[in-house]
Formats: structure tokens, sequence, C-alpha cells
């Protein structure tokens, strides 16, 4: 199997292999590329971004993020949790709106900093 590594801008293609319980990589130029291939294979993540609703005036949504990686099998599982949620008050940028998804550790937090407008 080829795959592009992405955790840094060398950007190296890795050859993969799966035989007998071992996961052979090459075409590495460093450590994290092997480590990114087998976490791949065995228990990919993710980092998401996305929106959530709000009732302040000016902000119909506002922009969120999760603030490390979840299991990439529980992305669809968090949008729908977000699509839950509707923010009342103006909140500034890293205030968290779901905490600890899934049992993760990993919040999601808000990106925007929400000023109040008088409309």
């Amino acid at each position: 199997m080829e795959m592009v590594c992405i955790v840094c801008p060398n950007g190296c293609r890795l050859d993969v292999e799966r035989a007998d319980g071992q996961i052979k990589v090459s075409g590495n130029k460093c450590k994290r590329g092997e480590i990114f291939a087998v976490t791949e294979l065995t228990n990919p993540m993710r980092s998401v971004t996305s929106s959530v609703a709000t009732t302040v005036a000016g902000y119909p949504v506002v922009s969120v993020k999760t603030d490390g990686e979840i299991p990439k099998g529980k992305i669809f599982d968090l949008i729908n949790l977000l699509a839950q949620i509707t923010l009342t008050q103006s909140v500034p940028s890293g205030t968290v709106v779901a905490r600890d998804v899934f049992g993760t550790g990993v919040n999601v937090i808000t990106t925007t900093d929400m000023e109040v407008t008088n409309e």
C-alpha cells in the first residue's frame, strides 16, 4: 500500500506492507513517517474543524475546532453532537463548547472572538 505522510512538509511517499502481524514502512525520511503510517493503519486520528449555531446578533454560526485529535471513526458522531449545540451569548476565542468528547480528553473550542454588535 502507498500513502503520503502528512506530518511534516517533506510529504514522504511511504510504502507500507502488512505481513505476519507486522507493519513495515519504507520511504520515510524520519521516524515520524513510520509512526504516521502505523497509526493510520491501526488507529487513525483527526483534528476536526466545524461550526456551531448561535443566537448572537451578527453571528449565525461560530467556528470551532478540536483542541486535539479524535478517532477518525468518531468524526460524524462529533458533527452530529455539534449540530445540537447553540451558543446563546457572545464568547471569546478558546471557549470550550464541548468538553472531553467521547471520553477522549479532547475539547471542542471556539476559534473566533465574538464581538457584540448593536444592530
